[in-house]
């Protein structure tokens, strides 16, 4: 006997489960990860634990795209009031490649099965929604099966089969999150979880937007690798500022820098209810003397004089909203991280 399909219907947009888009849930990485995340907020009140077997590895926030999919089914059926959604969905293999931004060809549909094997061999420990005293452990697929066409070997449907954990999330008043479709487009495994974190935090925090620390970002993504690395490389992105919907900007401290999140649209609005919303150049023309004397303590290694020139020669964008003072501090942040990748 044939599965019955189910066409999904989006007539809403694609949804996020709300607390899994800013805790370290998944690997961030392409390449095979089979190092366990270990984290734990600072109040200690919310843990998440996430182990990977040797054979398939841990699920990727790429794998998440599926999860993704299967929410907005089911908040597409919560929109019509469809009486007892399921917790296992039949979905078409075509349909949902296709709608993550993948390639629906026989290589799509092999590594659409890997993903599904990540997603039910990984395993997950956490807290939330258990309280600080009590952890829940599941995986993120119960279950998931195929039908092959006998005619083409290929598959007709998928039967997915979601954790209780995850459909409770998702069922539950407030569960979800809506996301721009260009989500999918984007390629970096960084570069998705900050776009996560922005729509969580910054989605509706108006045109101030919201601010998390860098060492923060580095506990809560649960990536591999060094804080340093990991600071050079959320830099990178913040200063190239594409993440769709949400802006990134790089705040200053005498500690470690903070990224601001703020929603473009909301800024937008802010701006037009000025008369003159161009940035004003600074009242500096040079970096102040004090801020080169913290460099030269803080980085003895580095050529600072050089680097002084440098920056001169071609000053970024980033003073016309900044100053030099803090400008320059992030283009010696870069050098330095820099130079610990070169040796």
């Amino acid at each position: 006997m044939g599965m019955e399909f189910y066409i999904p219907s989006f007539e809403t947009p694609f949804c996020d489960q709300r607390e899994m888009m800013e805790r370290p849930f998944f690997s961030l990485a392409k390449k095979r990860r089979s190092n366990p995340i270990d984290y734990t907020s600072p109040d200690g009140k919310v843990t998440v634990f996430v182990t990977a077997t040797p054979e398939y590895g841990m699920a990727t926030i790429w794998d998440a795209d599926i999860l993704i999919y299967c929410a907005s089914i089911i908040n597409s059926m919560k929109k019509r009031r469809v009486n007892d959604i399921p917790q296992t969905l039949t979905v078409s293999p075509y349909d949902l490649l296709k709608s993550i931004n993948r390639v629906a060809s026989g290589r799509g549909y092999e590594l659409l099965a890997a993903a599904l094997d990540r997603l039910q061999s990984t395993t997950v420990k956490t807290s939330i929604r258990s309280g600080s005293r009590f952890e829940t452990t599941f995986s993120w697929l119960d279950s998931w099966k195929t039908e092959i066409d006998p005619a083409t070997s290929r598959s007709r449907g998928i039967a997915i089969t979601l954790s209780k954990w995850f459909y409770d999330g998702v069922m539950m008043s407030g569960g979800l999150l809506s996301i721009d479709n260009r989500y999918f487009d984007i390629d970096g495994g960084r570069e998705r979880w900050l776009y996560r974190v922005a729509r969580k935090h910054a989605g509706g925090a108006g045109a101030d937007g919201f601010a998390i620390s860098m060492p923060t970002l580095f506990e809560k993504s649960g990536a591999e690798g060094v804080y340093r690395r990991f600071k050079f490389e959320l830099l990178a992105i913040a200063r190239q500022n594409r993440l769709p919907g949400y802006a990134l900007d790089i705040e200053w401290t005498r500690r470690d820098p903070l990224i601001r999140f703020t929603k473009r649209s909301a800024m937008v609005e802010a701006d037009t209810s000025h008369e003159d919303p161009r940035p004003t150049p600074p009242d500096r023309i040079d970096v102040p003397t004090e801020t080169m004397t913290d460099m030269r303590v803080r980085y003895p290694w580095l050529k600072i004089d050089e680097l002084y020139q440098r920056y001169m020669a071609s000053p970024p964008s980033s003073v016309l909203t900044h100053g030099h003072d803090v400008a320059f501090r992030l283009f010696m942040e870069q050098a330095d991280a820099m130079s610990e990748t070169d040796t």
